[in-house]
């Protein structure tokens, strides 16, 4: 069972109340470069149990009355169809979506800014569907000699072409779909412009991940780095902080390489720099939330656990490189985990060659271990979905929750019409099978109302899901690895 390691309703209290200080030390206007997932970190829920998904978005309801948000996209991922691999869907449509989710809760979505805009077709049709939205829409341009020209870039000719954002409160949280997109010149233009019409401003940063007051090689650092291994980037000591103050931080390289470059815009945009090291720029209070320090590790080894395992699987089908496998091996040596300390994992194979045919398996919120086989009417998966919800509700393993009558009807469709050579039942359709008989049968009501139960599962295929079996167990929450092994 999963213990709880971090304080949820201190996190909101203390975050939220260090960013109003921070608003407060630079005269009441601050831009707040927000990294990472702001509504839906999983990531962060996994490797801290107790923090929640949208743990982020609840702290800034609490600055609500201050908040204006500011979503930045890069011109050039439009006209890519850029998708965000943890949804599915591309960045413009996750603009979209983040302005449902933002507006839902009461925030106030002022504008959005494409970046690196250059006249771009499909970019000038978003502005159009955004402006149809009721929403201001402005144009920031690529500038000749970003980073590295600090006076052209902090010039007229820079900064100064881009279109200022008018906004209209305290607090202006720059977020985006993914990275790329120009948060941070985001932010730093808007300091130029503010800063041309006498305005005090400043700039902060909010980043989860790593975390600055938890060790180097702490497992929930650590699973960060196994978070971006596709990436050539590491956690690292923040050496601006050790020599300022002779105290040690982490931070990210990317952070630490860029410092020098943000020191001189702060120098040309204000006459100084507020920050003597990157650490100082960020605002993050999750590591003074950690209430049990071994159940964070536990969590986050099992995390790069599972990145190892999804990595694997990646590199079997052609998405990821020996590199990050490799990257992956050396931060499990380092966590102290070994791949079959996935608990999972084991009962799954041992299924999987009794039986001869793919299997699955499911460790349960209460410790117990579920296995679904493959048969004539299932998929191991579907099995295995099946098998959990009855395990779940209580019911006998041996009762039969959809009867053959309403499976018979969906082979056939799938066989005859579809042309589908196999009949059995994905997740998807064995799901909707089930929620069909609970309309008359009682246990299977019962079953159905377990499916939130499975939310935070950890599942094990025997061999690489299908697109659709894979999307179900992410829709339900599970945490799923397969074995990097096609099936047969």
């Amino acid at each position: 069972m999963v213990r709880t390691a971090f304080d949820n309703d201190l996190y909101i209290q203390s975050q939220s109340a260090h960013i109003r200080s921070r608003i407060e030390q630079f005269g009441g206007k601050l831009y707040l470069e927000f990294g990472g997932k702001l509504y839906d970190d999983n990531h962060a829920s996994r490797v801290l149990p107790g923090f929640k998904p949208d743990s982020k978005l609840q702290m800034l309801l609490q600055l609500k009355d201050k908040v204006e948000m500011v979503i930045a996209i890069n011109t050039d991922d439009i006209e890519k169809n850029k998708v965000r691999g943890d949804l599915g869907i591309t960045y413009d449509r996750d603009v979209i979506r983040l302005i449902d989710i933002f507006r839902g809760f009461g925030l106030y979505v002022g504008s959005v800014v494409l970046t690196r805009y250059n006249d771009q077709p499909l970019a000038k049709a978003f502005q159009a569907r955004l402006e149809g939205m009721g929403l201001k829409v402005y144009h920031h341009y690529h500038i000749p000699g970003y980073p590295a020209n600090i006076p052209y870039i902090v010039s007229d000719e820079g900064y100064g072409k881009n279109d200022f954002i008018e906004t209209t409160r305290e607090l202006v949280v720059v977020t985006a779909p993914g990275p790329g997109s120009g948060k941070l010149a985001t932010c730093m233009s808007q300091l130029y412009h503010e800063h041309k019409r006498g305005v005090k401003a400043g700039y902060a940063k909010f980043e989860t991940f790593p975390v600055w007051n938890l060790p180097l090689n702490h497992p929930v650092n650590l699973a960060y780095e196994a978070a971006t291994a596709d990436l050539s980037d590491v956690n690292m000591i923040d050496p601006f902080h050790l020599e300022a103050y002779n105290e040690t931080t982490v931070n990210y390289n990317r952070d630490v390489e860029a410092f020098p470059v943000l020191v001189a815009m702060f120098e040309r945009i204000l006459g100084t720099c507020p920050y003597k090291s990157p650490t100082d720029m960020g605002v993050n209070m999750v590591g003074n939330c950690v209430v049990d320090d071994e159940a964070a590790k536990d969590a986050s080894r099992q995390e790069i656990l599972r990145r190892y395992y999804t990595a694997l699987a990646d590199q079997k089908q052609g998405k990821a490189t020996d590199e990050q496998v490799f990257k992956l091996e050396l931060l499990m040596k380092k966590a102290g985990v070994a791949p079959e300390e996935r608990r999972v994992v084991a009962p799954a194979l041992a299924k999987a060659e009794a039986t001869g045919l793919p299997a699955a398996a499911m460790e349960l919120p209460d410790g117990r271990i579920i296995t679904g086989k493959t048969s004539d009417l299932l998929g191991a998966s579907s099995a295995l979905l099946l098998n959990a919800l009855k395990a779940l509700a209580g019911q006998d393993d041996a009762l039969h929750l959809i009867a053959p009558e309403v499976i018979d009807p969906i082979q056939h469709l799938k066989v005859d019409h579809f042309g589908n050579r196999n009949p059995r039942l994905h997740t998807d359709e064995v799901l909707i099978a089930l929620s069909i008989c609970a309309a008359t049968d009682p246990a299977a009501e019962k079953a159905m109302e377990q499916l939130n139960k499975l939310r935070g599962c950890e599942v094990h295929s025997s061999v690489i899901l299908s697109a659709v079996d894979e999307k179900v167990f992410k829709r339900l929450g599970i945490n799923l690895t397969c074995q990097a092994q096609f099936k047969d």
